[in-house]
């Protein structure tokens, strides 16, 4: 079984990459998705993040915003955090494992790979890229953003710059869907996977 790990920084496209990796056949882990998993409604960290960071959930689950004003900027908060969610993580990522075993790829969606030492554990690593202008346009315009908490995400990732150089492969999103689904495509068939096509 071959593994390929998936990444990039903040509005880089990974979830629509990721999305078109899975139309392919193969089967993906998200990382994001396990954590919103993890900590939405009942689930299995809520209560021990609250214990943590008193305050920080609501309804039975993890408030977002509130967890990321208690954690963001502070590196030790952020590191208290850390090590409640990604054991968590690294046991869905086992069980997905488990569970797709006779698959002949598995292609994990992770944000911070590089910034954590794990691209040595996969045989491939897919970088998604695009130019700062496209990244800070996608970034700004989603609900709840702003610039200083952008600026703050972009401080804990490796540069764009420095991701491209490590990659096996890179994709540029900066076109239209046709054009990133092509690339999937190309990569797909360069490691002797059947296309989405």
């Amino acid at each position: 079984m071959m593994t390929l790990a998936l990444t990039g920084s903040i509005g880089m496209g990974k979830s629509t990459v990721a999305a078109m990796f899975a139309e392919a056949g193969i089967p993906t882990f998200d990382a994001d998705a396990a954590v919103r998993r993890l900590q939405g409604p009942r689930g299995r960290l809520v209560p021990e993040i609250e214990s943590r960071f008193p305050g920080t959930t609501r309804d039975g689950q993890v408030d977002r915003e509130a967890l990321s004003s208690a954690v963001l900027g502070d590196p030790d908060e952020l590191a208290a955090l850390e090590a409640i969610v990604h054991p968590a993580v690294h046991h869905e990522r086992t069980r997905f494992i488990v569970e797709n075993g006779d698959a002949p790829a598995l292609l994990f969606d992770i944000p911070l790979l590089f910034e954590t030492g794990g691209d040595v554990t996969f045989d491939k690593v897919i970088v998604v890229s695009a130019p700062a202008e496209v990244q800070r346009q996608r970034v700004l315009g989603r609900p709840g953003m702003t610039r200083e908490k952008f600026e703050q995400i972009l401080a804990r990732q490796l540069p764009d710059a420095e991701k491209r150089e490590r990659a096996d492969f890179v994709i540029d999103t900066s076109g239209d869907l046709a054009q990133t689904r092509a690339q999937v495509d190309q990569i797909l068939a360069c490691l002797g996977l059947p296309t989405g096509v």
